[in-house]
């Protein structure tokens, strides 16, 4: 399976219709999102396209030019995440990073030159945005990836535990924080956070756990010193009597 975004151009209808899909091997088709235009790394937006989202990756086609299109598979999605943030991203768009073959980081100039220049070098490509016409469908969008994601879960590497594709639930995160002091290694599986959905090695939701698992400690902490300064109080109460 190829990593990284692709180009793709396999369509039905003597290349005039939808993406030809793997249908042998279960690809399905999900969701199909029209006039929804494609940012590729630093690059301005393209003219507007179909999305056309499956059980195994996300494909973009465009409306005028039937030889370009770009696709990428779920499991080199490391990340997807709702943008309506102006000072980030001009447009509301779903917002995506991309792991590639290599994957290490290279040059910022190298970088640039390749995303800018005629020839689109798509193996150095690490971010693309999906930018729909209705902003209003940015919400759908998203729970569609987010599903679609869950049935692409990484692959677990000989001598790796599993746990790298968990989502934890704020009902979750409340009954463990009460489970004492042990509460980091018993987290359930489900893997997603409030601010998007991360494939892969979870930082961010791991910061945001630890975050929340702390805040838990500190309020036992200061219910613990509440409880022990009433009890020095009533004691020295007692003392005086």
């Amino acid at each position: 399976m190829a990593v990284g975004l692709r180009h793709f151009t396999a369509r039905a209808g003597n290349g005039s219709g939808e993406p030809i899909l793997d249908t042998d091997n279960g690809e399905e088709l999900v969701h199909v999102q029209p006039s929804v235009s494609v940012a590729v790394g630093d690059r301005a937006p393209e003219s507007p396209g179909t999305l056309y989202i499956t059980t195994r990756q996300v494909i973009w086609l465009s409306e005028l030019d039937r030889e370009k299109g770009y696709a990428v598979y779920f499991l080199s999605l490391s990340l997807h995440a709702v943008s309506r943030d102006p000072e980030a991203y001009p447009s509301p768009c779903i917002y995506t990073q991309i792991e590639t073959e290599a994957d290490e980081v290279e040059d910022e100039s190298e970088d640039s030159d390749s995303e800018c220049s005629e020839v689109l070098d798509l193996s150095k490509i690490r971010e693309i945005r999906f930018i729909p016409s209705d902003a209003n469908q940015l919400d759908t969008l998203f729970q569609v990836f987010c599903e679609c994601a869950e049935l692409n879960p990484e692959p677990i590497e000989e001598g790796e535990e599993e746990g790298h594709n968990w989502i934890f639930s704020a009902d979750q995160l409340e009954d463990e924080a009460g489970a004492g002091d042990d509460v980091e290694w018993h987290f359930s599986q489900n893997p997603t956070n409030t601010i998007g959905h991360s494939n892969g090695h979870h930082d961010l939701a791991s910061s945001v756990l630890e975050l929340q698992i702390n805040d838990q400690r500190f309020e036992d902490a200061e219910e613990m010193e509440q409880d022990s300064d009433t009890g020095h109080h009533h004691q020295s109460q007692h003392l005086q009597d």
